[in-house]
């Protein structure tokens, strides 16, 4: 028994030594390896990293003016577009504009063959001078006879008609002197003249055609004032009042306007309210057609705390908006309490979180991360608060 005891054994052991053997492979020499779950030291500070930034990626937070209003956007039209058309039918002889040229009212456009309208215009006026000379005579006739027959000197007869010649030949005063006005108006739109003010947006015409009557010949554009119309959806409209202030940006410009008009009823389809907001343009500045964005303003704060919408950032799984502030170097998440939203400007009212002289950074600048290192271009430390 002793004998089969010892074999038992020494199998044991020999069986205990081969469990050990890839222990003692994984580490050279024999020497058994380190738990792979232990970290080595100075670990946790490089897993953080490091973010490179250039200046324009840093904003320092100060106090400003927001304005809070309702955002709008949308073309800005001519606030008048007149279609020019032919009042009569005939060869045109001259056209003296061409597209954007700049006319005052009045100016001529274009030019008709005029022979016909000129002659009847002479016929008329011969007509009516000849008709007045008539009902002149007919109205002294009519006073003498009057005279000699209240006298009794002729009889009632004689008077009756002479009244009848004077009422005659006052009625042919007036036909001719209709005949004249029409004449004239005839002669008068051989010449086709500018309505109003403005720039020739469109010309349908060409010396030498024969033009209808009716036919369009220009449309002329007034530029001096834009105007665009808003959709505002119907409960943010109870704050909207002719007459307030209106900031847009457009063509790389900053401009104002001013609300001219709200439609007194709410489109049924959308909920909205449509507003007309006019923007000076007296120098012409902007084209007709461009496309502007901004807000009509209700309210205005000075001395508020105040972020780039750039900088504000939300997590990816909801919750409270965040920025990444700069704190000795590092970045540390601020988690946000935000008011007003100024879509004109870009920026965002703060109420809890950041102070005044805070940095934050803005913009797409990667992935960021809490613990962070910030290194500005060229090797710099971060600029201190309030150095912006």
């Amino acid at each position: 028994m002793s004998t089969r005891f010892a074999s038992v054994l020494a199998l044991l052991f020999l069986t205990l030594g081969c469990e050990k053997t890839p222990d003692a492979a994984a580490a050279p020499g024999g020497t058994a390896a380190a738990p792979a779950s232990a970290p080595s030291a100075g670990s946790a500070g490089r897993s953080a990293g490091s973010v490179v930034l250039s200046g324009a990626d840093l904003y320092t937070l100060a106090p400003g003016l927001i304005e809070d209003g309702v955002a709008i956007s949308g073309g800005l039209r001519p606030i008048e577009s007149v279609s020019v058309r032919a009042r009569i039918e005939g060869d045109v002889l001259e056209v003296a504009v061409r597209e954007g040229d700049a006319v005052a009212r009045g100016a001529l456009l274009a030019r008709f063959e005029s022979t016909e309208q000129e002659a009847a215009l002479a016929s008329a006026e011969a007509d009516r001078l000849a008709a007045e000379t008539e009902a002149t005579t007919a109205k002294w006739n009519l006073d003498q006879t009057r005279d000699l027959f209240e006298a009794g000197a002729i009889p009632e007869r004689d008077f009756r008609a002479a009244e009848q010649a004077a009422t005659a030949a006052a009625a042919r005063l007036a036909a001719a002197d209709a005949r004249l006005r029409t004449a004239t108006l005839a002669a008068r739109d051989t010449r086709v003249v500018a309505p109003v003010s403005g720039v020739i947006e469109r010309r349908s015409i060409e010396r030498g055609v024969r033009a209808q009557r009716g036919a369009e010949l220009f449309v002329l554009v007034r530029t001096d004032v834009l105007e665009l119309t808003a959709a505002v959806p119907a409960r943010l409209s109870g704050g909207v009042r002719a007459g307030q202030p209106v900031r847009f940006t457009a063509d790389g410009r900053n401009i104002e306007g001013r609300v001219a008009r709200i439609s007194p009823t709410i489109d049924p389809a959308s909920q909205s309210v449509t507003v007309y907001v006019q923007v000076p343009n007296a120098d012409g500045a902007l084209k007709g057609n461009t496309f502007a964005t901004g807000q009509i303003i209700e309210r205005a704060l000075a001395n508020e705390l105040l972020i780039p919408q750039g900088g504000v950032r939300q997590p990816p799984t909801g919750g409270d908006p965040f920025a990444w502030k700069v704190v000795a170097g590092k970045l540390e998440r601020a988690q946000l309490r935000l008011g007003i939203v100024d879509e004109a400007r870009g920026m965002v009212q703060v109420l809890e979180g950041l102070a005044a002289g805070d940095q934050v950074v803005v913009g797409n600048v990667g992935t960021l991360g809490a613990g962070m290192q910030v290194q500005l271009i060229g090797g710099e430390a971060p600029p201190a608060a309030g150095a912006r």
